[in-house]
């Protein structure tokens, strides 16, 4: 509905409204309640707190579906770069255009933590849906890809979310 209205208003008032539809996004200040969170941000949690407290890593489903993920600073990038190079109606789908396993998504943040411990796979949990990639052609014809590898992202995500997690000193 959002895109349809976009649509309606740039034809209707002669606007330059721009549908940008995101794959999943993650970052520093990310929601890491375990209620809440989507599976990245979740999962770095999971594996931090473990990693401290010495605990396994329980995760859901079997690990095989596949994500895409992308950088919020490369979203604002992608923004920032279709204000000012795009003018077509169609929304346009901002990714890396690649994806991976959760299983791998589960080994890249363990190494990424430090965690060392074990990992299990609750398979009563669901998968979810086998596989989730954006198709990212029109963004990149426009000459626009994404530049934070996810190693780095995590990393850089991670860092914040350990100093948050430690309590400043009293003075």
């Amino acid at each position: 509905a959002g895109i349809k209205l976009c649509q309606a208003m740039n034809r209707q008032y002669g606007t330059r409204f721009i549908s940008a539809m995101p794959t999943n996004l993650y970052g520093p200040n990310d929601n890491f309640d375990l209620q809440t969170s989507h599976v990245l941000p979740a999962m770095l949690r999971k594996f931090h707190e473990a990693k401290l407290n010495g605990t396994k890593v329980t995760l859901w489903g079997s690990g095989t579906p596949r994500r895409e993920f992308l950088h919020v600073d490369d979203m604002a990038d992608a923004c920032l770069f279709l204000m000012n190079h795009y003018e077509g109606q169609e929304h346009v789908n901002v990714g890396t255009g690649t994806d991976v396993t959760i299983r791998e998504l589960s080994e890249l943040i363990a190494r990424t933590v430090g965690f060392e411990g074990e990992v299990e796979w609750d398979s009563s949990k669901p998968d979810g849906t086998p596989r989730k990639l954006l198709d990212v052609s029109r963004l990149n014809g426009l000459g626009w890809r994404a530049s934070i590898p996810l190693s780095a992202g995590l990393e850089a995500t991670y860092r914040t979310y350990a100093e948050a997690m430690v309590e400043p000193a009293v003075g």
